[in-house]
């Protein structure tokens, strides 16, 4: 942009932008707007628009325009024009306070926020910024958005700074602390019957507690704590304040890196979060999953913040081990979503353990673990009214997957043909027979930690085993897809209890010849040949005819590789002169319709029956 365009012209260009129907107009204005926003005019211009005020649009653009300046173009300007700079932003922000306005607001907010990080010569800008606006009650709410946006852009990669700036203007905030604290404090007892500021008052107490600014001593013993509180265990407190209440607490839990440096932060906490299991079972009662969610959110961080107390005094002072007690309510909750939460603190609490080694600790927390599988195991079932076999691509089977996960990580607390055993128990001892859901989200539960059962293990697996083999055709789909799937993680297992591989591989093969079974069956053959190669070896003819017969079952391609790679890795246990015949038959297998695709000249789709990719890789899969 050669010379600097008149302000009207600015203006009908946002005009064009936001409210003329032609789309290509839209695009060219929005080319022209871009252009102009990167030209060294459009500080004076943007600071022209603010002034004038004409509509929310182009003050809109003139904000964002004002703030990327300030991040990507600041060297634009020379180190006198800084302060009428910073007076002009904040003249606007005065002249701006409408509500219609607020998303300016926070433009704007930000560009100061920006422009402090950026101006060393402007020290202590939090006190400033306090001292100019918190005579006016009808700025509170500026001041509130510039406080919360402030430690939040210290760590912002838009601006380049380095982190020596970055680290001194924190410490300048620090020097700032006490009287935001005493700021916020005073908010909170004026406010108290204004929702909308309060929510803005914790929103602000949260991202200084992130930026671990405040003085934890005088947290601890500040008025705001208990106000915080109060509403947290109040169950007609709205959603939004609630919200930014529970965000609050749960910043503050998170700044404690070593509550040993805080412990009259930590004891506050620990005392306001437990007089909270009232509410969260009020919650629960009146099924209001927002705060449910919120509670859930801050005893995971409790207990988080305390793991490492609880593991070495468990049961003393902040050791207190009613923190996994309200974790695991949470994980009680009927709707996965609470639970979930509380995923990443198990896998904390887990990994220190193992590292830990120490057989009375995992005595201590073990029957956590148990509640804990039992409770997942509860949340994997699917709904009484599903048909067809578990869809493993969508949320809940995502959710499921991430829940397999979580139970191989922990099972080792408890052991786990313990847990396999707990969880067959579960089913068989249920009056009247357990339901099919709750059936297969047991068998899924067992499904996680099947590769680990002992080999000596006589009992339950037996017992499993049978179960399955016998299941009646009227099973639902579901709980057959599980068992089977269940087969191929049992592969270690049956390699040293071969006598079960006659029923199991008849059970199999009468899977594979269900569409939704096939793959899953397919895969566990697979299993079954890579841990059982010498055993299988007198099924090698069966296997060869399942090979021949494969595109005839409604496999996908990977199960399709894998059962030939099941099939070869049997093959290599076997003696020399019938590896070559077997080796001949395999291949001739995928040969043959490659040459009939090949003599046949027709292109065909990729990824069909007919890609001739799909016996290529077949063939690789032999050889590999």
């Amino acid at each position: 942009m050669q010379s600097a365009p008149p302000v009207d012209t600015v203006i009908q260009a946002v005009q064009t932008l936001y409210h003329n129907p032609d789309v290509a107009e839209k695009e060219r204005a929005s080319t022209w707007l871009g252009e102009f926003q990167q030209s060294i005019y459009a500080w004076q211009i943007s600071d022209e628009l603010l002034q004038r005020k004409q509509d929310v649009e182009s003050c809109y653009i003139a904000a964002q325009t004002m703030r990327t300046k300030i991040q990507y173009s600041f060297h634009e300007l020379p180190v006198e024009s800084h302060e009428s700079l910073r007076n002009s932003i904040i003249n606007h922000i005065e002249v701006l306070s409408d509500p219609n306005f607020q998303v300016i607001m926070t433009q704007l907010c930000l560009a100061l926020a920006d422009l402090a990080l950026q101006m060393p010569q402007w020290r202590n800008s939090a006190a400033f910024l306090i001292q100019k606006f918190s005579s006016n009650p009808l700025h509170i709410p500026i001041l509130l958005e510039i406080l919360i946006v402030l430690p939040e852009e210290v760590h912002s990669r838009s601006l380049r700074l380095g982190q020596n700036r970055r680290e001194e203007f924190r410490l300048e905030l620090g020097e700032s602390a006490p009287a935001v604290l005493t700021l916020m404090t005073a908010c909170s007892e004026t406010y108290q019957n204004d929702h909308r500021i309060l929510g803005r008052v914790f929103k602000c107490l949260a991202s200084w507690f992130y930026l671990q600014a405040l003085p934890s001593r005088d947290v601890a013993s500040s008025k705001i704590l208990t106000v915080n509180f109060q509403i947290l265990m109040n169950h007609n407190s709205p959603s939004m304040l609630h919200e930014a209440a529970s965000d609050n607490v749960v910043a503050a839990l998170y700044s404690m890196e070593d509550i040993e440096e805080h412990p009259e932060l930590a004891h506050s906490l620990y005392q306001g979060v437990m007089q909270l299991h009232e509410a969260y079972h009020m919650a629960v009662a009146e099924e209001d999953i927002d705060k449910c969610v919120n509670y859930s959110r801050i005893f995971t961080e409790l207990a988080e913040a305390f793991l490492e107390v609880m593991v070495e005094t468990p049961g003393r002072d902040l050791g207190d081990l009613r923190i996994l007690g309200a974790v695991l309510d949470c994980v009680g909750h009927c709707q996965y979503e609470v639970a979930e939460i509380t995923f990443n603190f198990w896998y904390r609490m887990s990994e220190i353990l193992y590292k830990r080694d120490n057989r009375i600790l995992n005595d201590v927390f073990r029957p956590y673990i148990h509640r804990l599988i039992t409770a997942l195991s509860g949340h994997c079932q699917l709904d009484p009214d599903h048909e067809g076999i578990p869809d493993e691509h969508d949320e809940f089977g995502e959710f499921r997957l991430r829940v397999s996960d979580l139970v191989k990580d922990v099972v080792y607390l408890v052991g786990s043909t313990t847990c396999f055993a707990q969880m067959f128990n579960n089913i068989a001892t249920q009056p009247g027979g357990a339901s099919w859901e709750v059936t297969e989200a047991a068998l899924f539960t067992m499904t996680a930690v099947s590769k680990n059962i002992l080999p000596g293990e006589n009992e339950i697996v037996p017992q499993v085993l049978q179960a399955i083999i016998n299941l009646p055709a009227t099973t639902h789909i579901a709980v057959k897809y599980t068992s089977t799937r269940m087969l191929g993680q049992l592969a270690e297992w049956i390699e040293k209890h071969p006598d079960y591989l006659e029923p199991l591989l008849s059970f199999l093969m009468d899977s594979l010849r269900v569409d939704t079974l096939a793959s899953v069956a397919a895969t566990s053959l697979m299993n079954l040949c890579s841990s059982c190669q010498e055993p299988m070896i007198k099924h090698f003819d069966g296997l060869l005819q399942i090979v021949q017969a494969m595109d005839s079952f409604n496999l996908t391609h990977e199960a399709g590789v894998g059962l030939l790679k099941g099939t070869a890795l049997v093959l290599t246990k076997m003696p020399l002169d019938k590896i070559q015949e077997g080796l001949k038959q395999l291949v001739y297998v995928q040969i043959t319709p490659l040459s009939q695709a090949l003599k046949s000249g027709e292109v065909a789709k990729s990824g069909s029956k007919g890609d001739p990719t799909v016996w290529l890789d077949r063939l690789a899969e032999i050889f590999r």
